[in-house]
């Protein structure tokens, strides 16, 4: 029979539980000042935002979408999403990484190249599916979308072309299925 283990401890006092990247989904009022609340809980509490996307999704209930991927353990998770769901504005607070969802970013990639740079970088771009959306004799703007991985792998294959500049989106996620937030 082998030895007997201790099992570990349950909740935030479990130190082998490891920070794991999460999306969660606030639906808050449309109102001067809620993304500030919003992010100073965040920043006084010492939690870090990875990438962040706020629009408008109901303007005639004046309702708004705010994304957020941060890192945490789950009672990290479960005390930010609490923290959350007590702001008044705040009408659904959902983590998208517990359900199955979709997650996708945006990014703008900006490359000077010329000779076999250049026809290397339009190469690279059709097999990431990425679109010429602005071309000069000198450069080309790409546009891409996708997941964070699929980005930061096309944006490191661009770096030796001659990438001068990219700008990104940040995630938006939605679940899968039929159900709303």
């Amino acid at each position: 029979m082998p030895p007997c283990r201790p099992e570990p401890a349950p909740g935030p006092m479990n130190s082998e539980e490891k920070s794991q990247p999460h999306t969660i989904a606030v639906l808050v009022e449309n109102e001067s000042g809620v993304l500030a609340r919003v992010i100073g809980l965040f920043s006084g509490r010492g939690y870090n935002i990875e990438s962040l996307t706020v629009a408008e999704i109901d303007p005639e209930r004046h309702l708004s979408r705010i994304t957020i991927v941060t890192s945490g353990t789950q009672a990290v998770i479960h005390q930010i999403m609490a923290q959350l769901g007590r702001l008044v504005p705040v009408h659904t607070v959902t983590d998208l990484s517990v359900d199955s969802s979709v997650e996708r970013e945006l990014a703008l990639v900006k490359v000077r190249a010329s000779g076999d740079k250049r026809v290397e970088s339009l190469r690279i771009a059709e097999i990431f599916r990425a679109r010429v959306v602005d071309a000069t004799s000198e450069s080309f703007v790409f546009e891409m979308t996708g997941s964070v991985e699929k980005l930061n792998v096309f944006v490191r294959l661009m770096q030796p072309l001659g990438m001068v500049d990219f700008s990104r989106t940040g995630v938006v996620a939605m679940t899968r299925g039929p159900d709303e937030m």
